[in-house]
Protein backbone atom coordinates (compact mmCIF):
# COMPACT_ATOMS: atom_id res chain seq x y z
CA UNK A 1 0.00 0.00 0.00
CA UNK A 2 0.85 3.39 -0.81
CA UNK A 3 1.79 6.08 2.02
CA UNK A 4 -0.73 8.65 3.21
CA UNK A 5 1.07 11.34 1.60
CA UNK A 6 1.34 10.25 -1.95
CA UNK A 7 -0.91 11.04 -4.49
CA UNK A 8 -3.40 8.93 -6.35
CA UNK A 9 -5.90 9.58 -9.35
CA UNK A 10 -9.24 9.08 -8.61
CA UNK A 11 -9.01 6.86 -12.10
CA UNK A 12 -6.97 4.43 -10.31
CA UNK A 13 -7.61 4.12 -7.20
CA UNK A 14 -11.40 2.91 -8.15
CA UNK A 15 -8.83 0.18 -10.24
CA UNK A 16 -6.93 -0.43 -7.63
CA UNK A 17 -9.50 -0.89 -5.47
CA UNK A 18 -11.28 -3.64 -7.55
CA UNK A 19 -14.53 -1.36 -8.23
CA UNK A 20 -13.52 -1.90 -12.20
CA UNK A 21 -11.93 -3.91 -14.09
CA UNK A 22 -9.67 -1.53 -15.81
CA UNK A 23 -8.65 2.46 -15.77
CA UNK A 24 -10.38 3.12 -18.81
CA UNK A 25 -13.90 1.43 -17.42
CA UNK A 26 -13.08 3.58 -13.92
CA UNK A 27 -12.38 6.96 -16.11
CA UNK A 28 -15.78 5.81 -18.60
CA UNK A 29 -17.93 5.50 -15.52
CA UNK A 30 -16.29 9.14 -13.64
CA UNK A 31 -17.22 10.87 -16.79
CA UNK A 32 -20.42 9.41 -17.55
CA UNK A 33 -21.12 10.73 -13.88
CA UNK A 34 -21.69 7.35 -12.28
CA UNK A 35 -19.11 8.36 -9.34
CA UNK A 36 -19.28 10.93 -7.14
CA UNK A 37 -16.36 12.52 -4.80
CA UNK A 38 -18.07 14.09 -2.11
CA UNK A 39 -21.04 14.48 -3.08
CA UNK A 40 -20.01 15.76 -6.47
CA UNK A 41 -19.48 14.70 -10.17
CA UNK A 42 -15.45 14.85 -10.61
CA UNK A 43 -12.75 14.23 -12.87
CA UNK A 44 -10.82 11.26 -13.32
CA UNK A 45 -7.79 13.23 -12.57
CA UNK A 46 -8.72 14.33 -8.89
CA UNK A 47 -6.43 13.36 -6.07
CA UNK A 48 -8.41 11.12 -3.98
CA UNK A 49 -8.06 12.01 0.03
CA UNK A 50 -8.78 9.24 3.08
CA UNK A 51 -11.45 10.33 4.07
CA UNK A 52 -13.49 10.83 1.30
CA UNK A 53 -16.90 9.83 0.39
CA UNK A 54 -17.45 8.29 -2.81
CA UNK A 55 -20.79 7.83 -4.63
CA UNK A 56 -20.81 4.80 -7.18
CA UNK A 57 -23.60 3.35 -8.96
CA UNK A 58 -22.38 0.16 -10.58
CA UNK A 59 -25.76 -1.45 -12.20
CA UNK A 60 -28.64 -0.80 -10.06
CA UNK A 61 -26.52 -0.82 -6.81
CA UNK A 62 -25.51 2.58 -5.18
CA UNK A 63 -22.71 2.15 -3.06
CA UNK A 64 -21.24 5.11 -0.51
CA UNK A 65 -17.87 3.84 0.48
CA UNK A 66 -15.26 6.01 2.91
CA UNK A 67 -11.65 6.01 1.74
CA UNK A 68 -9.32 4.43 4.32
CA UNK A 69 -6.54 3.87 2.52
CA UNK A 70 -4.65 4.90 -0.65
CA UNK A 71 -2.95 2.90 -2.76
CA UNK A 72 -2.08 2.87 -6.40
CA UNK A 73 -1.46 -0.26 -7.24
CA UNK A 74 -4.12 -3.55 -7.82
CA UNK A 75 -3.64 -6.22 -5.44
CA UNK A 76 -5.82 -9.29 -4.44
CA UNK A 77 -9.04 -8.74 -2.92
CA UNK A 78 -8.96 -8.71 0.52
CA UNK A 79 -6.26 -6.02 -0.11
CA UNK A 80 -8.44 -3.78 -2.07
CA UNK A 81 -11.63 -3.82 1.02
CA UNK A 82 -9.08 -2.73 3.12
CA UNK A 83 -8.60 0.65 1.02
CA UNK A 84 -12.33 1.65 1.83
CA UNK A 85 -15.37 0.90 4.23
CA UNK A 86 -18.73 0.78 2.68
CA UNK A 87 -21.29 2.67 5.59
CA UNK A 88 -24.01 0.73 6.98
CA UNK A 89 -26.89 3.12 5.30
CA UNK A 90 -25.45 2.49 2.09
CA UNK A 91 -25.55 -1.39 2.88
CA UNK A 92 -29.11 -1.46 4.12
CA UNK A 93 -30.17 0.64 1.11
CA UNK A 94 -28.73 -1.97 -1.02
CA UNK A 95 -30.24 -4.88 0.75
CA UNK A 96 -33.50 -2.85 0.72
CA UNK A 97 -33.26 -2.30 -3.16
CA UNK A 98 -31.88 -6.21 -3.69
CA UNK A 99 -34.93 -7.37 -1.74
CA UNK A 100 -37.42 -5.40 -3.46
CA UNK A 101 -36.13 -6.24 -6.75
CA UNK A 102 -36.57 -10.24 -5.92
CA UNK A 103 -40.00 -9.83 -4.76
CA UNK A 104 -41.17 -7.69 -8.16
CA UNK A 105 -39.34 -10.71 -9.80
CA UNK A 106 -36.98 -9.05 -12.16
CA UNK A 107 -34.23 -11.46 -10.54
CA UNK A 108 -35.93 -14.02 -13.07
CA UNK A 109 -33.68 -14.75 -16.06
CA UNK A 110 -35.94 -16.64 -18.46
CA UNK A 111 -34.26 -18.66 -21.10
CA UNK A 112 -34.52 -17.04 -24.61
CA UNK A 113 -34.90 -20.41 -26.67
CA UNK A 114 -37.26 -23.17 -25.57
CA UNK A 115 -35.49 -26.91 -25.38
CA UNK A 116 -36.01 -29.60 -27.25
CA UNK A 117 -38.86 -31.07 -25.26
CA UNK A 118 -40.72 -27.87 -25.42
CA UNK A 119 -39.69 -27.47 -29.00
CA UNK A 120 -41.73 -30.72 -29.79
CA UNK A 121 -44.56 -29.80 -27.52
CA UNK A 122 -45.05 -26.53 -29.85
CA UNK A 123 -44.78 -28.20 -32.96
CA UNK A 124 -47.20 -30.55 -31.80
CA UNK A 125 -49.72 -28.08 -30.86
CA UNK A 126 -49.50 -26.12 -34.11
CA UNK A 127 -49.85 -29.25 -35.70
CA UNK A 128 -52.96 -29.83 -33.95
CA UNK A 129 -54.25 -26.31 -34.50
CA UNK A 130 -53.63 -26.63 -38.10
CA UNK A 131 -55.68 -29.79 -38.06
CA UNK A 132 -52.30 -32.17 -38.74
CA UNK A 133 -52.43 -35.13 -36.20
CA UNK A 134 -49.65 -37.57 -35.38
CA UNK A 135 -50.52 -41.02 -36.54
Amino acid sequence: MSQPEDKVRLDKWLWAARFYKTRAIAKQMIDGGKVHYNGQRTKCSRHVEVGATLMIRQGFDEKEVVVLELSDRRGGAPDAQRLYKETAASVAKREEHAAHRKAMGSGLNPRNRPNKKERRQIISFKDKERGIFDK
